[in-house]
């Protein structure tokens, strides 16, 4: 069983959080209908991930197998065949079509179904061709974090504000150079054929450009009047700086003996983990107490 929950990536499915931001921060975590629907989009992006996850072993089996950590995954490591990788895709896609009828029937919004088959085309196409291209490879990894909120939002008809979409864009194009600056570091431009496009000093600049974006996006989200109107008050931007030092501790994660991976990084570090909890309770807090 365990060599299962490591093929489909259940670790990851922490991504799909995201999905949660919605009706977190419009005051809604509480409503017991939006829960159940915002829990199941947050399957419905675990297994579509999975899939996903699925896929690109198949695709990369051989080049894991090589590699230092990749090499233990199940497929690389033969754990699991490949027909049996095949029978779990095929399972999750039931499961995946069941639960996208029943929140389409729910929520008649035809973006219910046409966000999951979009990712999931996109990431076949990066599996495929996209991982090849500098920027773009990024692009592709950015834009499964935008789709992750946007969901939570078309799920239960909430509008997102555009500066948490601006913020969630500029923090995504942070992680996604990270990762691609530490693979460099660890294993090598030629561990992954697009790293050969990159160079280190690169990808370090547009780190920090895209941090400082997404900083500031969050700030302006924080002092924008309709942000306040909605949230009944104007404590917000006190969380700022703690939304600073949780960057500033992922970043010093990075700059250490790390792969850039944001889950690993983020499970690797019980400081990290501890403030980011301080976070969520301090936002509850302004959200749903003042």
């Amino acid at each position: 069983m365990k060599k299962y929950v490591k093929l489909i990536r259940v670790k990851h499915w922490l991504k799909n959080g995201l999905v949660f931001l919605p009706i977190f921060f419009s005051k809604n975590i509480f409503n017991l209908n939006y829960l159940l629907t915002t829990t199941i989009a947050f399957f419905i992006f675990s297994f579509t991930s999975s899939i996903v996850y699925i896929i690109n072993d198949i695709n990369d089996i051989e080049k894991d197998r090589s590699h230092p950590v990749k090499k233990n995954r199940p497929l690389a490591s033969g754990a699991i065949s490949i027909k049996n990788a095949y029978n779990i895709i095929f399972v999750l896609s039931l499961l995946l079509l069941a639960m996208i009828t029943i929140t389409y029937i729910k929520n008649n919004n035809i973006g219910i179904a046409i966000i999951p088959v979009v990712y999931l085309i996109l990431n076949i196409l990066y599996s495929k061709w996209l991982k090849h291209i500098p920027i773009i490879d990024v692009v592709i990894l950015v834009s499964g974090f935008l789709f992750r909120v946007m969901y939570g939002g078309i799920v239960n008809d909430i509008e997102v504000s555009k500066w948490l979409y601006l913020m969630i864009i500029f923090g995504s194009f942070y992680l996604g150079f990270g990762k691609r600056r530490n693979e460099i570091i660890k294993n090598g431009e030629k561990s992954r054929k697009v790293l050969e496009l990159y160079n280190k000093e690169f990808l370090d600049k547009n780190m920090y450009v895209s941090l400082a974006l997404a900083v500031v996006s969050y700030t302006l989200w924080c002092v924008d009047p309709t942000t306040i109107t909605r949230i009944g008050n104007d404590y917000l931007f006190w969380t700022v700086p703690l939304v600073l030092v949780i960057l500033q501790l992922y970043s010093l994660n990075i700059e250490k003996d790390s792969h850039g991976d944001p889950i690993e990084v983020i499970l690797g570090d019980k400081i990290l983990i501890g403030t980011v909890i301080l976070y969520v309770l301090i936002m509850g807090g302004v959200l749903y107490l003042l």
